[in-house]
């Protein structure tokens, strides 16, 4: 299972005194939150390979204790460059992703995969959604709740430690979960190991080639950078619906408290574990990662249009639009990682599977890496624009959003996406 991660938001850098100006609080928040993908991007091949090699279940426990610590240092972060370490560190060192994603098919029947990998997928939406929630809920607790938290108390000293320290006890369960989760690798091998054996004597199996390249297996390599995309888009989604909900009217935000964008994102999560549940299942089968990651992608370009619209609603009519643009947007989201995460497992035997995701996990965390920061700088500068006469101010930013939104779309058609055998 994945882990929620609690996102720098605008009132730490605030408080880490690192902007000089308002409108440059976003730049700095951007740097900070593409650290963790920076460390992950380094790391998440080496981390495949060893899953491989050793096992999914060692590199998801150490994993997990890594989240532990860290993530415990980062609420313990008073000042900038401590932050973006600890976050740095979080990203090399958690090795979770690729193995887990491996695991998912594994334990599953060919039916059954779309919902082990809608699962995964549902479980990181979950964790880009409800972990902002934990922070718009627990930050700052002594100023949101002072007759429960002092300003002098530990966690009034430390504004963003109960959130982080709420994610690494949720960590610690999911450790000791471990003990019954069972190893996967060393079964799938002694099966393809018998498997060889009884084809012994025939002469095209004593010939087979060595395993592709990963790097040449275009099925693959198509699939992953068609993820990536989608992955930049959300990133920088998610980065900048924080931002832009909790930054004031007069920059053309809506002027959120935090609680107000915890409480949106929260119910955004719910209907992610309802469609992950009831729906996405049949409707791979019904249409096919393909066919659903394309109609999911086509109807996220009215909704994201609609965003900066949003600001001259007020009350109930506000209120209604962002909860059903922001539930309808998680979903078609998940639905789009969920096909991509499909044709990339399907595209590679299972020995090679750890490492192909480590792949995608390596080059994902780089498009990642530049979303946050990208999107930071993007809605600094749109915030200086607000009567700009060519899409003023936040319409600028979901304009670029919605471009790569088209062009991950225009990604998943031929000739450049090529799909596994396994769906011809």
């Amino acid at each position: 299972m994945k882990v929620f991660r609690f996102f720098p938001s605008l009132n730490q850098i605030q408080d880490l005194h690192v902007a000089q100006r308002e409108e440059d609080i976003g730049f700095y928040a951007g740097f900070l939150g593409a650290s963790y993908m920076v460390g992950r991007g380094f790391a998440s091949i080496f981390w495949g390979m060893v899953a491989d090699r050793i096992g999914r279940k060692p590199v998801i426990v150490f994993s997990l204790f890594t989240v532990i610590v860290f993530n415990t240092l980062f609420g313990l972060s008073v000042k900038y460059w401590m932050a973006i370490t600890t976050r740095l560190l979080l990203g090399a060192l958690n090795g979770f992703l690729a193995p887990i994603k491996a695991y998912s098919i594994e334990v599953c029947r060919d039916d059954e995969q779309a919902l082990g990998i809608s699962i995964v997928n549902t479980a990181w939406g979950l964790g880009l959604i409800i972990g902002p929630a934990i922070g718009g809920y627990l930050a700052q607790p002594a100023k949101q709740y002072p007759h429960i938290f002092h300003d002098k108390s530990t966690f009034g000293r430390f504004p963003y430690l109960l959130p982080c320290l709420c994610i690494s006890i949720f960590a610690t369960f999911a450790l000791i979960s471990c003990i019954w989760l069972p190893e996967t690798l060393h079964k799938h091998a002694k099966f393809e190991m018998g498997a060889e054996t009884a084809e012994a004597g025939t002469t095209q199996e004593s010939t087979e080639s060595p395993k592709k390249s990963l790097w040449k297996n275009w099925p693959l390599m198509s699939s992953i950078i068609t993820y990536c995309v989608f992955s930049l888009h959300d990133t920088a989604y998610s980065e900048i619906f924080s931002l832009w909900t909790v930054s004031g009217r007069k920059y053309g935000g809506l002027s959120f408290s935090s609680k107000d964008v915890g409480q949106v994102l929260t119910v955004a999560g719910v209907s992610l574990l309802v469609y992950q549940i009831f729906v996405y299942r049949w409707l791979n089968n019904t249409l096919g990662p393909v066919n659903s990651t394309r109609i999911a992608s086509a109807l996220s370009i009215p909704i994201i249009a609609a965003y900066p619209f949003m600001t001259h609603l007020s009350g109930i009519r506000l209120g209604l639009a962002l909860y059903i643009a922001a539930m309808i947007k998680s979903v078609l989201a998940i639905t789009r990682v969920s096909g991509t995460s499909l044709l990339q497992n399907n595209a590679v035997p299972q020995g090679q599977r750890g490492a192909a995701n480590g792949i995608a996990t390596t080059l994902m965390s780089l498009f990642k890496s530049v979303a946050p920061a990208g999107a930071g700088v993007l809605f600094s500068w749109a915030q200086k624009r607000q009567h700009a006469a060519f899409f003023p101010g936040d319409q600028m930013v979901f304009l670029l959003l919605n471009v790569t939104e088209v062009l991950g779309l225009l990604l998943t058609f031929k000739p450049f996406l090529a799909v596994p055998q396994h769906y011809k």
